[in-house]
């Protein structure tokens, strides 16, 4: 897959980012860095479509976000959802988990990520994506 052009700063706050993880984002990249589940390959912080992505496996056109508790509130919240067509308008499926999940259940948030990847069924204890949780 080609690289798109990067505006210089948004691969400058990219990398920025990278440095200043949270402990949700890092415990998530802890598990899926260096194709650790089942073979996906994810990059962080990703710029796509002119954002930046949590975390981006491009082989499968997959997104995962990872929200804390402000993106609840309704300004919010639209901004997600407007962010969130424009890049399943150029083909991403994005999931969204919150970092509770993540800090308290990440093999169930894997397993989400597995399962929608298309590589095993998703077991019955599966956290739902928040994004499910506002339509």
């Amino acid at each position: 897959m080609p690289h798109e052009l990067v505006p210089p700063r948004n691969r400058q706050n990219a990398r920025r980012m990278r440095r200043v993880m949270t402990d949700a984002e890092l415990k998530l990249w802890n598990e899926v860095r260096a194709h650790r589940l089942m073979g996906l390959g994810f990059r962080r912080q990703m710029p796509i479509a002119g954002f930046i992505v949590d975390f981006a496996c491009p082989d499968h056109r997959l997104i995962v976000e990872l929200d804390g508790s402000q993106h609840g509130e309704n300004a919010e919240a639209a901004r997600d959802a407007t962010r969130q067509a424009k890049l399943e308008a150029e083909g991403w499926t994005v999931l969204r988990f919150w970092n509770d999940d993540v800090l308290k259940d990440i093999d169930g948030v894997c397993s989400h990520i597995v399962a929608v990847a298309g590589l095993a069924e998703p077991p019955n204890a599966t956290p739902t994506p928040h994004k499910e949780q506002h339509q």
